[in-house]
């Protein structure tokens, strides 16, 4: 497939590579946890579809992406995919066993209402598997981005509508962190030349295109300086922590 900007993480350019197996990971996470009819927020580009979908009695991927609904019709036929753009969430309530939303709530303007959806569709009993950037650890403002929690705010705004908030984090080995902070000192250069603080003075649309710009130049960079360490983290470099602010994402499992 083909929708790869930094914001949507490639499993096929070489520079993605850590913050995919890092994604990646959550639907490793995860398998164990799906059962029965599932329902996955955001499929994206169906990075852990063929993880979860044999987990599931029946699977239903939405996403805002018309292509990529599409071409994930057409590569899983067994699998049902549409174009949907949340909340609200066009679906019965009590319908869902699991629901997967991972990468997607700090997008959401309403993220209160996501949650109150996503808790009217789970059956009872059912659980939501949420991933989202711990924002304890991100390098700068990510303007594709509406917000982004820190675990105890997640915690508390999960905890309107779920009875169980069971707040973990995605967390990563000797290698990744080493990966991390190469990456943060080479973010910090950038930023040095940021002395009016515009990244966090702008509208997020005027920072889109150069984000896009200088975040793909980073990576790059960051693989050619350091090309074996790159390429050699894989979802296992990656686990499921209890909750941390050094946790690289938060992992939250809430159940109804």
């Amino acid at each position: 497939m083909s929708v790869y900007t930094t914001e949507i993480t490639s499993d096929q350019i070489p520079s993605d590579n850590p913050i995919h197996q890092r994604l990646l990971k959550a639907y490793h996470v995860a398998a164990p946890m799906i059962s029965g009819d599932l329902l996955e927020l955001g499929c994206g580009e169906g990075r852990g579809v063929e993880l979860l979908m044999p987990k599931a009695s029946s699977y239903l991927g939405l996403d805002k992406i018309e292509e990529v609904v599409q071409k994930l019709s057409e590569k899983h036929p067994e699998a049902q995919f549409e174009s949907s753009v949340f909340p609200p969430i066009k679906l019965p309530d009590n319908s869902f066993d699991t629901v997967v939303s991972f990468q997607v709530i700090e997008h959401i303007k309403q993220d209160e209402e996501f949650l109150k959806e996503i808790h009217r569709i789970l059956k009872p009993g059912g659980k939501a598997l949420i991933s989202t950037p711990n924002i304890k650890m991100t390098l700068s403002r990510n303007p594709w981005h509406i917000r982004e929690y820190t675990a105890e705010e997640l915690e508390a705004l999960a905890g309107k509508y779920f009875d169980h908030v069971d707040m973990k984090g995605i967390a990563g080995n000797e290698k990744v962190m080493q990966y991390h902070e190469q990456n943060r000192e080479s973010v910090q250069k950038i930023m040095k030349y940021d002395v009016l603080n515009l990244q966090y003075r702008l509208p997020a649309a005027i920072l889109r295109k150069p984000y896009e710009i200088l975040n793909r130049r980073n990576r790059n960079k960051l693989k050619d300086q350091a090309d074996e360490l790159v390429l050699s983290i894989g979802q296992d470099d990656y686990f499921l922590n209890e909750k941390s602010e050094q946790n690289l994402d938060l992992f939250c499992i809430l159940t109804k």
